[in-house]
């Protein structure tokens, strides 16, 4: 059993064989610079990619609803309370020196 498997896989890669022209452009799009071997090495890591993706689409999904996330996702959304104050004095509280309802802060910049 595990031999045709492998047979198979095999026959699925090979149907998939990616050019060298293709894995150079591959390498011009990524900005990569690969030597000859890491160039192979590549190919045949996308051919054995591609070789599973065939096998699972093998699989029936008739029945299967699509899904964006293994979780179900709600946003969770709490009522907005309006009030009528800004906050600005709580906070200005807390200011060493103030003017205007504005912090007064060190000049930082030169004009």
């Amino acid at each position: 059993m595990k031999q045709s498997q492998s047979k198979r896989l095999a026959e699925q890669t090979e149907k998939h064989k990616i050019s060298d022209e293709t894995m150079e452009y591959v390498g011009i799009l990524a900005k990569l610079e690969l030597s000859a071997q890491e160039q192979k090495e590549a190919s045949e890591d996308m051919e054995r990619m591609l070789a599973y993706i065939d096998k699972l689409n093998e699989l029936d999904t008739s029945g299967i609803e699509p899904m964006s996330h293994i979780f179900s996702v709600n946003n969770v959304f709490r009522e907005d309370i309006v009030k009528e104050q800004d906050g600005g004095e709580d906070t200005l509280a807390n200011a060493p020196e103030q003017r205007n309802r504005a912090f007064v802060v060190p000049k930082t910049v030169d004009q």
